[in-house]
């Protein structure tokens, strides 16, 4: 009975994670450009009885395998980097990346991280920030007389201002990131990833090049996460803690039956 509580404790284990990682995907579904977080679970080590290929007494081979598992455990937590809905804002400093690629942003370290957060605002310097104070590489500042501010599908960001109103003022172009393996992006909270070896280099792109996602002004990304697929899960999580624990008194009742045959 010892093997039936040690196999059902790592079911009760996983499932407990289960519910902490869809609990995570609920609380951030207005969260903007978050991705919602998959599990990934795989069986332990098993225990071989009898192998197959041993002749027995009998002189007859088993044909298959007598093995008894050790149970469950979280192995990895995999990103959907699938595209959420696009809402329009009306802030034309909002923008929304359509298709793949990570907004560039500079951290007070000066290393470089990666955002589908396109909520965007310009600081006391003028420079474009995200909401946590990250600036958006290459750094572009924004006139203190800027009329109008304007972004085309492939990142060129503009601006009229009282000095030109009738003619653009180019502030910069805006450049995406993309990654051979986005899903190996380590999430650092504030909607920000760091790059790591799983996920490969970044690549810098053009919006609209090499399957590089455009630009979609006074429009945000919104979270992935569908509510019913994670209500099912989470029905599915409970269920599956209720049959373990289930498995865990059964085992108990076991012990208990066999401690007292001398009675």
């Amino acid at each position: 009975m010892d093997k039936t509580l040690r196999t059902a404790s790592t079911g009760l284990t996983a499932q407990q994670r289960f519910v902490e990682i869809i609990s995570n995907n609920l609380a951030n579904v207005n969260t903007t450009g978050y991705k919602r977080v998959r599990p990934e679970f795989q069986d332990l080590l098993y225990e071989t009885v009898r192998s197959a290929g041993n002749t027995r007494q009998t002189g007859q081979e088993p044909l298959n395998e007598l093995q008894i598992g050790g149970g469950t455990e979280l192995v990895a937590t995999s990103r959907q980097f699938t595209q959420g809905d696009i809402t329009q804002t009306g802030n034309t400093l909002d923008m929304a990346i359509k298709g793949e690629g990570f907004f560039v942003v500079r951290k007070p370290d000066n290393t470089f991280a990666y955002t589908r957060d396109g909520s965007f605002q310009v600081d006391r310097n003028g420079q474009v920030v995200t909401s946590q104070g990250y600036i958006l590489e290459p750094g572009i500042s924004v006139p203190d007389d800027t009329l109008e501010i304007r972004l085309s599908r492939d990142g060129v960001l503009s601006v009229l201002t009282q000095n030109s109103q009738t003619e653009d003022v180019v502030l910069g172009q805006i450049e995406l990131a993309r990654f051979i393996n986005p899903t190996g992006l380590r999430s650092l909270g504030d909607n920000i990833y760091a790059e790591t070896g799983a996920s490969g280099r970044a690549m810098l792109e053009r919006p609209g090049v090499n399957n590089t996602g455009e630009l979609v002004q006074s429009h945000l990304e919104s979270a992935n996460v569908d509510l019913v697929t994670e209500m099912v899960n989470m029905i599915m999580a409970q269920r599956a803690y209720e049959l373990n624990s289930k498995s865990v008194r059964t085992a108990d009742d076991i012990l208990a039956t066999a401690t007292n045959l001398k009675r």
